[in-house]
């Protein structure tokens, strides 16, 4: 009966510690930035994307549309790829979720980043 007790116990705290991480998980981001590729994304922190470029390293590189978050520098893999592609290039802010890890080559080399989901991609105007 003391070993159900405990193992109850334990459970419990498990589930306890577990249950705030589920309430983030999934929760709508909004993220501002360049539509680029992941080919080249990691340039983005000192020269903005142009449409030509990020479509010729799609199209010749095998990079995927990605999303230079200007908050955190950092680099998301943008789905659906067929709406990202749209913005190649532009200043958007882009509501979703982010989830899961994608591994993908930049002109460096292997890396891997995370994948943002987009529910809406809204170009900034003027930029």
């Amino acid at each position: 009966m003391k070993r159900l007790v405990i193992a109850l116990a334990a459970a419990l705290v498990a589930a306890a510690f577990s249950i705030p991480a589920l309430a983030g998980a999934g929760s709508v981001e909004t993220l501002k930035g360049y539509v680029t590729d992941t080919y080249c994304g990691f340039n983005r922190v000192s020269r903005p994307p142009t449409k030509e470029c990020t479509l010729k390293c799609v199209k010749d590189d095998h990079a995927k549309y990605a999303l230079f978050n200007f908050a955190d520098k950092k680099v998301y893999i943008l789905n659906p790829q067929d709406e990202a592609a749209k913005y190649a290039g532009q200043t958007v802010v882009v509501k979703g979720t982010v989830g899961g890890n994608e591994q993908f080559t930049t002109m460096k080399g292997s890396d891997s980043g995370a994948i943002f989901t987009a529910s809406s991609i809204t170009p900034v105007e003027g930029k």
